[in-house]
């Protein structure tokens, strides 16, 4: 009696949530199998419970740790994935399994933790979030800047829909990642409308090259962490005379075909955020930073360079994979000083590569938007750790260019 209560109960939900009414005869054959299968049936949803919440609860904990592994940093980046899952996993349990028991609870509340757990990571990076940056309508030409930055997979050679989203958008700064000679060659009808350019074409997935409407001075390209990795660093000047500090990155990530550990990188972002947490005119910064919004060392950027997320509020922007709709996450970012609104923000059409390229309009307003903050404030603990990460490596910020 107590298992046809049981799954009588089972069975009405699941007719309520679905809307599948049956006939009685239906529904005595339903009750008479579930109750006939009862411990088989329990015994099986537990074996396939069990390693889910196992491997989700193992997630949660190992991304917790500070160890720079590729591995335990790998958990980082499909949070949302994981979110899923244990959303799933929660509804699954709450039907199929008998909340008077032990297993029951066992399953559940581990499940729940990994649930919350995800959710507070990408929360901020969602509709419901309160805007990090303000939205602005006005669209002020001399104060103005659109940005296009695009990992643009190395193999791919669908260049002309690359320029064709240039001809589109109309960006002021078109930022390129993994180009080499021949993304180079490609790109140069580009130069009528983009006078200024900084060129660093290499063959090993880490050239970059920068193309600019406004006036570039100061330009550098440095090797800050790694020997074979650049990042560029450039002064631009808008219409109205306004600088802007302007720094584009593309450390190396952590992985078994790369690096090891995550240091390399780590200690790239920590050292430019340093660089311009004290900076005297707008910054932004911009890449492929190979880390996810979410991580603890993008956080860590954050606190570092009090530089603002124009994404809070507004969505991922999952830029990273193309081709796997199930398996993205945000990679390509963009930061920026608290001198700027947001006017437009948008992740632009597949176009070959395994990364979607991101577009972004900034207005600049003035001085006065200083008060802004991203709510991320580093304490003891975080200088403690920024200091770390560049010790492991032994950098300094002072290596990053002021082009200011």
């Amino acid at each position: 009696m107590q298992t046809v209560k049981f799954y009588k109960s089972r069975f009405v939900l699941l007719q309520l949530l679905f809307r599948r009414p049956a006939g009685k005869q239906v529904y005595a054959d339903v009750l008479y199998i579930f109750g006939f299968i009862r411990f088989g049936a329990l015994l099986i949803l537990i074996y396939i419970f069990t390693p889910l919440v196992i491997f989700l609860l193992s997630a949660s904990l190992l991304s917790l740790l500070r160890c720079e592994k590729w591995w335990i940093r790998a958990f980082d980046f499909p949070r949302m994935q994981f979110l899923i899952l244990a959303l799933i996993l929660l509804f699954a349990e709450l039907v199929f399994l008998d909340y008077t028991k032990l297993s029951f609870w066992l399953l559940f509340l581990p499940t729940l933790f990994s649930f919350c757990y995800q959710l507070w990571w990408i929360l901020p990076y969602t509709k419901i979030y309160p805007y990090e940056v303000e939205q602005t309508s006005q669209n002020d030409p001399d104060n103005s800047i659109k940005i296009i930055t695009t990992n643009v997979l190395m193999s791919n050679r669908n260049a002309d829909k690359l320029i064709s989203f240039v001809e589109e958008y109309t960006p002021d700064i078109l930022v390129t990642l993994e180009t080499n000679h021949w993304w180079e060659t490609q790109l140069q009808s580009l130069e009528n409308d983009y006078p200024y350019q900084i060129s660093c074409p290499l063959d090993n997935l880490y050239g970059m090259h920068v193309f600019s409407r406004y006036a570039l001075s100061k330009s550098t390209i440095e090797f800050l962490v790694e020997d074979d990795i650049p990042s560029i660093h450039t002064l631009l000047t808008l219409p109205s005379g306004q600088d802007i500090r302007m720094h584009f990155l593309h450390p190396a990530p952590p992985s078994p075909t790369e690096n090891e550990e995550s240091s390399e990188r780590d200690a790239e972002l920590v050292m430019v955020a340093k660089s311009v947490v004290d900076a005297d005119i707008p910054v932004i910064v911009t890449g492929d930073l190979n880390d996810v919004a979410w991580s603890t060392t993008t956080r860590l950027f954050r606190k570092i360079s009090k530089l603002l997320d124009p994404r809070i509020g507004r969505g991922m922007f999952n830029t990273f994979h193309a081709d796997y709709w199930f398996m993205r996450w945000p990679l390509d970012h963009l930061f920026h000083s608290p001198h700027f609104k947001l006017y437009d923000m948008r992740r632009l059409p597949h176009f070959g590569s395994d990364h979607f390229a991101l577009f972004t309009q900034l207005v600049y307003v003035n001085s006065r938007s200083k008060n802004v903050s991203s709510g991320l404030e580093a304490d003891k603990e975080d200088q403690i750790l920024a200091n770390e990460k560049l010790s492991s490596e032994e950098v300094s910020e002072k290596e990053v260019p002021n082009p200011s």
